[in-house]
């Protein structure tokens, strides 16, 4: 059963799939055409990731730990709220590739700008959580409240990463080629 390490290779995992995004954005700033289809299968990994797995898991540790340590109300609002910019951030972004994929006009230099917001606030995030919030839940949860809390994970909430290899292939690929941030 997954714990805080299983959370922090997750954590690694993510930060490889905004590696693959960094690499198109670099693309983008030469004045070349990166593999649109691709971008918009990482983003739609990560779409479904962030509410099939980090949405609840979150809303489950949040709640525990709201229930028992006064202290996290603070750090959980403020997570809450950039997560909830992060998304918004992430939809925009996901609008504008498919955009793209129509053969709409699109503004490069916005989109440019765009994709670098988001890349640059959802690495803030992660920081925050490995800097912040897993120290946090290191202190105030066992290992063994930390597996009751991913057992009450809705079914397939773990299942991203080998769904990752089955349906995008290619991405998968490049994932796995992708240096691991925090290894």
């Amino acid at each position: 059963m997954a714990t805080l390490n299983q959370l922090r290779r997750d954590h690694a995992n993510m930060a490889r799939l905004l590696h693959i995004l960094m690499l198109r954005h670099g693309t983008l700033e030469q004045g070349e055409r990166p593999d649109f289809h691709l971008m918009r299968e990482v983003v739609d990994y990560i779409l479904e990731y962030m509410d099939g797995f980090i949405m609840p898991l979150e809303r489950l540790y949040t709640e525990h730990l709201l229930a028992r340590e006064p202290k996290a109300e603070a750090l959980s609002h403020r997570l809450a709220e950039d997560y909830q910019a992060l998304r918004k951030r992430l939809n925009e972004l996901s609008e504008t590739i498919d955009m793209i994929l129509l053969d709409a006009v699109v503004p490069m230099e916005r989109f440019i700008e765009d994709l670098k917001t988001y890349l640059d606030a959802h690495l803030a995030y992660l920081h925050a959580e490995r800097e912040e919030l897993f120290p946090f839940l290191r202190e105030h949860l066992t290992d063994a409240q930390q597996k009751a809390l991913l057992e009450m994970l809705p079914d397939g909430a773990q299942a991203n990463l080998s769904r990752l290899r089955e349906d995008y292939p290619e991405l998968y690929a490049e994932f796995k080629a992708a240096p691991s941030p925090f290894s």
